[in-house]
């Protein structure tokens, strides 16, 4: 590999060997440093146009990627003139061909490649359901090995467009944070490697090309970026995609404004933001947790553990960007997803919809102007539009406090 990993607290740079985290011990998300300072286009169908900024040296073929489109109909119903939409998911007609519908794909192509170039072994991830799913296509693809752990409502959430073999799936009675754990204790036994969520760079700088799409599209930084977020990965990878973009030098040197979304009644990150604070505190942001995961639309929403106070982190990210939090019902994005499926023809996800929401609350308030260059990441959709599903049947349905049956036998085989 020709890139490095850089720590933004010590500012030490290290060869990428597949880090998590800082050698020396620094709490902070590390960042990728590539060899190309300014944008090279490859001549891919799909993400790998911008392999130049993904830490990975194999470029296979996928046409799997982000899509950007100018909005007219759902532009005009926001009474926006310059409406960007940056969309990943099933849209044969636009261009876009993600068949898990979910820009959790943008995140696994570079990350199974990523560990397997460093070493390899069987990765751990927990997910609320996009991100499994996406794994799995993508695993199914690249023959890699993977195990997903998810809440056992998630499980219907979790399939693949053709039968998928080396993934094994693993559901928790209980929520997100429960699989989380199951996960975390799966990925410290032997020939087993956590996936690492947003300490992962791939993760990131995959989530990251659908601000590069934009930009190369647009022709320049966009003015404000909306997006839904659950751990506000997807809104760090924006950060520091832009970053690099003013790096560049051809597409402006001004950071985007950062409007992010979440599900009420379950809003952590915005109760956080909003008092001023650079940590979470449970008993402030997110009381009652259970009951509140239990009452949102958009569980994919709800981590209880976002990195949003380490450095490099959501926290940062807002910080340097400027911007708004926004909570939002679930009425206001059931409303909001409607109205963009019927003016843009796109089935947006739950989440989609509260970013939907969230744009037309942020042009109410006068947040942003009507001629405002404004990037609305889509992050899933198109799912009527996928006529082949074939799920992915759990290997074991366990407690929070078990470990997999099949786990332990092989650890004692």
């Amino acid at each position: 590999m020709t890139h490095l990993l850089s720590c933004p607290v010590c500012q030490s740079t290290f060869p990428d060997t597949g880090e998590l985290a800082c050698p020396h011990g620094h709490k902070a998300l590390l960042r990728a440093i590539y060899p190309e300072k300014k944008l090279i286009l490859r001549d891919e169908p799909g993400l790998f146009r911008y392999a130049g900024w993904l830490p990975v040296t194999e470029i296979p073929f996928t046409r799997s990627g982000p899509v950007t489109f100018r909005s007219e109909g759902f532009a005009r119903e926001a009474g926006l003139s310059n409406l960007w939409i940056g969309f990943t998911g099933y849209a044969p007609e636009r261009g876009a061909y993600v068949p898990t519908c979910s820009f959790k794909e943008l995140e696994a192509w570079p990350t199974l490649i990523r560990h397997r170039e460093t070493g390899g072994g069987t990765i751990v991830l927990a997910s609320a359901g996009n991100t499994g799913r996406a794994f799995a296509e993508v695993a199914r693809e690249t023959g890699d090995p993977v195990l997903i752990v998810v809440p056992v409502r998630s499980l219907e959430r979790i399939w693949t467009t053709e039968p998928a073999k080396d993934i094994t799936l693993i559901g928790v009675e209980g929520d997100y944070a429960d699989a989380i754990a199951v996960a975390d204790r799966i990925a410290s036994l032997p020939g087993y490697r956590p996936e690492g969520g947003a300490k992962n760079v791939a993760r990131r700088d995959g989530m990251g090309t659908v601000f590069l799409d934009a930009a190369t599209t647009i022709g320049r930084i966009p003015d404000q970026y909306f997006q839904a977020v659950g751990s506000g990965t997807g809104a760090i990878a924006a950060w520091e995609a832009s970053l690099r973009l003013i790096g560049d030098g051809k597409y402006g040197k001004t950071l985007p404004g950062l409007h992010l979304a979440q599900n009420l009644p379950f809003i952590p990150l915005v109760s956080a933001w909003q008092a001023g604070r650079r940590e979470i505190i449970p008993a402030i942001d997110m009381p009652h947790p259970e009951e509140a995961i239990a009452a949102v639309e958009a569980d994919v929403l709800t981590n209880r553990t976002p990195p949003y106070a380490i450095t490099g982190g959501l926290f940062d990210a807002l910080r340097a960007c400027g911007g708004a939090m926004y909570g939002i019902t679930n009425r206001d994005a059931a409303r909001a997803g409607a109205l963009f499926d019927e003016t843009e023809g796109i089935d947006p996800d739950p989440a989609a919809a509260v970013a939907c929401a969230a744009l037309l609350r942020a042009v109410e308030s006068g947040a942003v102007a009507e001629d405002d260059c404004i990037l609305l990441n889509i992050t899933g959709g198109g799912y009527r539009s996928v006529s082949e599903r074939y799920p992915v049947k759990p290997e074991e349905i366990i407690r929070p406090a078990e470990l997999p049956v099949c786990i332990t036998e092989k650890n004692h085989a």
